[in-house]
């Protein structure tokens, strides 16, 4: 969430930036700027009133409290402090108004980004070279039936569309993918792992920034107990649980940066992206993510940023597969991203690059929703803190990228050296189901 005091001090400037995502984006503004002057108002007179109120008080205080004038300063002052109360109840009204609208505009673009579309993402880093085949390449749908490990037909007939069952190799692939991946951040990139939750408050989806403007992409469950109904929701992200940990606390920054590495499971409606990617994994209503989360100082955030996207591509780089980085133009950045890197992963049955990973530094925006602080030193002023987020790696789309770039001419795939220990073989072969 902005700061209301910059958005309404800095109101020209708040619009244009914002106008930089988008034109939509920017009219988000629009209820705050008259909910601001009303604010105003209201201070204004209140400020008046109180001022008067008090010189009555005083006037009371001097006066001869058997005398009629006394008894009339009463009334006055009475009827000065109800006014007041009123004042002071329509001013909370106003800024609950205005904390509701605020909660619905996007953070602003870090001055740095890239002014532009989708269209216009710079590349910012290619790593590797295409894998080049004497064969025509297949998409992973095709590869993981033929092999008879991955089994869409059967996923639909118990849950529906969206839905995969992974049967032996790429069951294993994907447990082998998860402890690779967990073991590289922990081990030597120095994160913390946590295993939180899958279900949370909506405070917590509040505090990332998925409510209330993305309800509609959630999975709600509801609970009653006796006279007592309670909804959760399940996470679509691990950003959400893991950034919350540390919602409404202050943190001592010898404590800081807080790195933190978590597996789980994530449930996504896709309520916006009807007809887009049907086939195959790359868009599921359940898909696994290994998640990066660093809590920080306003000082340090680009530095975290940078380190935080290097830690994403070293699970690529060891993979084998080749990539590229991408900075986000203006108009393609999340909600609550002021800066965002996306690794694309090169899929050669598709003939085309997919983000693998986002990587964003959200400034103070999520921290300002969460509360989440810091203390620069003892005793000190707390200030909010810096969040950052990245998947490293999503990954269902993780074997996807190695499905395609290291299939061989007879349908089998090369397993990545580094999975070698974790699978148990060097091929993934056609399954063959277990008999007795």
């Amino acid at each position: 969430m902005l700061d209301l005091r910059y958005v309404v001090d800095h109101l020209d400037e708040v619009r244009a930036r914002l106008g930089q995502r988008s034109p939509t984006a920017a009219d988000t503004l629009a209820p705050i700027a008259e909910l601001g002057q009303k604010r105003r108002a209201i201070i204004v007179t209140v400020e008046a009133k109180a001022a008067a109120r008090n010189q009555a008080n005083e006037a009371m205080a001097k006066a001869d409290k058997k005398s009629p004038e006394f008894a009339q300063m009463r009334e006055q002052l009475k009827a000065a402090s109800g006014e007041v109360k009123e004042l002071e109840k329509q001013l909370g009204e106003v800024e609950a108004a205005i904390q509701k609208a605020l909660a619905v505009v996007p953070n602003l673009p870090d001055p740095g980004v890239p002014v532009g579309t989708e269209e216009s993402n710079p590349v910012r880093k290619v790593w590797g070279e295409k894998p080049s085949f004497a064969f025509e390449p297949k998409a992973h749908w095709d590869l993981g039936v033929a092999l008879g490990i991955l089994d869409f037909e059967r996923a639909a007939k118990i849950s529906g569309a969206r839905f995969t069952v992974m049967v032996g190799a790429a069951a294993r692939l994907e447990r082998a993918l998860i402890s690779f991946m967990l073991d590289l951040h922990t081990r030597e990139h120095g994160y913390t792992e946590v295993l939180p939750p899958f279900l949370v408050k909506d405070t917590a989806l509040y505090g990332t920034g998925q409510l209330p403007k993305f309800e509609a992409d959630l999975f709600k469950t509801s609970k009653k107990e006796g006279d007592v109904s309670s909804d959760l929701y399940l996470i679509p992200t691990a950003e959400v649980p893991v950034t919350n940990l540390h919602a409404d606390e202050i943190l001592e920054a010898a404590a800081l940066p807080i790195a933190y590495a978590a597996y789980t499971p994530c449930f996504r409606s896709e309520a916006g992206s009807h007809g887009k990617d049907v086939r195959g994994l790359i868009r599921q209503h359940q898909f696994d993510k290994v998640e990066l989360v660093r809590i920080t100082t306003p000082e340090t955030s680009a530095d975290q940023h940078e380190l935080l996207t290097r830690s994403a591509e070293t699970v690529l780089e060891k993979l084998g597969l080749h990539y590229r980085r991408v900075e986000l133009c203006t108009g393609d950045l999340g909600f609550s991203a002021q800066k965002t890197y996306d690794l694309e992963v090169w899929l050669p049955g598709q003939s085309l690059y997919r983000e693998i990973s986002s990587c964003s530094n959200f400034g103070d925006f999520q921290a300002r929703r969460a509360q989440i602080r810091y203390r620069p030193e003892p005793k000190a002023k707390p200030r909010l803190a810096h969040t950052l987020n990245g998947s490293a790696l999503a990954v269902g789309r993780t074997v996807v990228a190695i499905l395609e770039q290291y299939q061989q001419a007879d349908g089998t795939i090369v397993v990545p050296e580094v999975l070698r220990a974790f699978m148990g073989c060097d091929r993934i072969t056609e399954h063959r189901p277990a008999g007795r």
